[in-house]
C-alpha cells in the first residue's frame, strides 16, 4: 500500500520532474480514466485519490515549486542503499550492486537529461558502498553496453541500459525498490524466493552514526573473474525469462 507521505508524485505519474504543464495534464487524464472507481476493469479508489492529490500539487505552479524544493532536500538526505540492500554476498551481492548502479544512473538520466552523467564518488555515496570494490561491477555493465564511462571517469546510462531498467523493474523487486529508494515499494514477503528478489532487507537503521562497511577481498585470477561473470549472467538471464 502506498502512503501519501512517501509518495513521489513524479514517480507515481511516471513523468520527468521537468515535465511541462501539458504533459502533466495529459498523463493525469489518462491515469484518471484508468483508476476512476467507475472503471470496472481497472478502477482503484485509493490510487485515484493519490493521483488527484499529486495532480493538484503539480498543476499548481506555486505548490509544485514548494514540492520540488522539499523533494530535493529529501533526496539529499536520503539513506544509502546499503542500509536495506545486501551488497556483500559473493553472488547476490554483486548482482545487487549492478542493479544499484543502473538505478542510480537511470534516475539521473531521467531527471537530468542535460547532465546525465554521475561520478564514481556520487555512486559510492548513494550506494553506501566503497568505490574501490565497484570495478568488477562497472566493468561488467560497460561490457554489456548498459553504461558508458567518459574520459573524466563519469558514468552514463545508455539506451540499452534504459530499456533493461524499464523492462525489468516489474520482474525484479530489488530494482524497483532501489529506483524508488525503498519508500513507495513494500518489502518482499518473508516467503519470497531470494533468487527472484535478490535482496536481503535489514532492520531500519536507528543510529545516526556513520555506517562502517567491511568489504571482503574481491581480487581473483582472470579465470575466476570470468567464471563469476558467467554465473551472474546466468542468474540475470534466468530472472528475465521468468
Amino acid at each position: 500500500m502506498l502512503e501519501m507521505k512517501n509518495l513521489d508524485y513524479y514517480e507515481f505519474l511516471q513523468i520527468s520532474p521537468n515535465a511541462d504543464a501539458d504533459t502533466i495534464h495529459r498523463v493525469y487524464r489518462f491515469l484518471a480514466a484508468r483508476f476512476h472507481p467507475d472503471n470496472p476493469a481497472s478502477g482503484d479508489p485509493e490510487k485515484f485519490f493519490m493521483l488527484k492529490t499529486a495532480y493538484d500539487v503539480l498543476s499548481n505552479p506555486e505548490a509544485r515549486s514548494k514540492y520540488d524544493d522539499a523533494r530535493v532536500r529529501e533526496t539529499a538526505e536520503q539513506t544509502p542503499l546499503s542500509t536495506s540492500v545486501d551488497f556483500m554476498d559473493q553472488f547476490e551481492g554483486e548482482l545487487n550492486r549492478r542493479l544499484a548502479v543502473l538505478a542510480v544512473l537511470y534516475y539521473r538520466r531521467r531527471n537530468c537529461s542535460e547532465t546525465p552523467s554521475v561520478s564514481l564518488p556520487e555512486i559510492e555515496k548513494q550506494m553506501g558502498f566503497p568505490r574501490d570494490y565497484l570495478d568488477f561491477t562497472t566493468w561488467y555493465l560497460i561490457k554489456k553496453g548498459y553504461i558508458t564511462r567518459a574520459d573524466n571517469s563519469d558514468f552514463t546510462l545508455t539506451a540499452d541500459g534504459v530499456d533493461f531498467v524499464e523492462s525489468q523493474r516489474v520482474n525484479m523487486p530489488v530494482l524497483n525498490r532501489m529506483l524508488t529508494s525503498g519508500t513507495t515499494v513494500s518489502s518482499p514477503s518473508p516467503s519470497a524466493d531470494l533468487e527472484d528478489v535478490a535482496v536481503k532487507v535489514t532492520e531500519p537503521v536507528q543510529a545516526a552514526a556513520p555506517r562502517t562497511v567491511t568489504v571482503p577481498d574481491l581480487s581473483m585470477h582472470n579465470d575466476r573473474h570470468t567464471e563469476l561473470a558467467d554465473h551472474l549472467n546466468t542468474l540475470l538471464e534466468r530472472r528475465i525469462v521468468q
